[in-house]
């Protein structure tokens, strides 16, 4: 009743604004929220012979966290993913600073972007041709003499998930890195060349702060879609590269396990917003993200 009669009391710009955000709260709610709490559920029955029957336990959570198999798999995705997610930073930076400052031209902005126009397992099949035995790497190290036989571990292991995916995920780092220096005017920058400070100062005490939101975004967006890729580790993981998305997979496609694979995600969703914290506080321990100032209160009007 109070929040119909706080509708009422809506200025007419309030009520334009929300009348425009209601088709997107909408779709928030019905194709994530509402999805997000059956999940949740889910987590909560019981499955018996294929057979998802509804109940309230923690068994599934229990076995989750029991399992050595999924202890393993998910350690293997937190690596997987830090080290994917910090190689695609540190290469989508630079890009991100050149095509923001330096560029006058957008062509290597759309370079990067047709690179989504390529199929994911053109990609990734491409990846198997340059790290496979008979593959362009271990050619070339053979024709130098560096190796007398071909490296077999270059393929089926977690370095060929890591470098496919980093290939694959590169372009959505490289445009929130755009997105969050484009907001960052270049005379800022100039001014504390101005004062004496190095470039890479500069980028320090000015843009990484001014940018931190995006380049934590691009962070853990690399960090979540790393973790949760069951396709890439089947195509060039192998056993040793497995990550949590394809043990998740494998109980909703193979065993029928529904109730244990929502376990497992949410899991993997309390161990993404665990590492989210800590580089958070990482960020403000360094001074990288700027902390927060308190607001006063506005003072009233006598």
């Amino acid at each position: 009743m109070r929040f119909l009669v706080e509708g009422i009391a809506m200025t007419p710009s309030q009520r334009t604004g929300g009348v425009l955000a209601a088709p997107a709260a909408i779709y928030m709610l019905l194709f994530f929220v509402v999805p997000a709490i059956l999940l949740f559920s889910y987590s909560f029955w019981m499955s018996s012979g294929f057979r998802i029957v509804p109940d309230f336990v923690l068994t599934n959570y229990i076995s989750a966290v029991r399992s050595p198999l999924f202890l393993r798999v998910t350690y293997n995705a937190i690596v997987i993913g830090l080290v994917t997610a910090s190689v695609t930073l540190c290469l989508s930076i630079p890009v991100g600073y050149y095509l923001t400052y330096v560029a006058r031209s957008k062509i290597i902005f759309y370079l990067v972007l047709v690179t989504w126009f390529s199929s994911y397992l053109v990609r990734i099949y491409a990846w198997r041709t340059l790290l496979g035995t008979n593959g362009l790497l271990n050619a070339v190290l053979l024709q130098l003499g560096i190796v007398h036989t071909p490296v077999q571990a270059f393929l089926f292991s977690p370095f060929a998930v890591a470098i496919t995916l980093t290939h694959i995920y590169l372009p959505f780092a490289i445009l929130m890195v755009v997105s969050a220096m484009s907001e960052i005017k270049a005379e800022l920058i100039e001014a504390s060349r101005d004062l004496g400070t190095s470039a890479l100062g500069a980028f320090f005490r000015v843009v990484a702060p001014n940018a931190a939101q995006g380049l934590i975004g691009a962070f853990m967006l690399t960090f979540i879609l790393v973790a949760g890729d069951y396709v890439t580790p089947q195509m060039v993981g192998g056993s040793s590269g497995q990550t949590t998305g394809l043990l998740i997979a494998d109980q909703f496609r193979k065993t029928g396990n529904w109730p244990l694979g929502a376990a497992q995600a949410f899991l993997m969703f309390l161990v993404s917003l665990v590492i989210y914290a800590l580089v958070l506080a990482l960020g403000r321990l360094t001074g990288l993200i700027p902390a927060r100032r308190k607001t006063k209160p506005a003072k009233e009007v006598a």
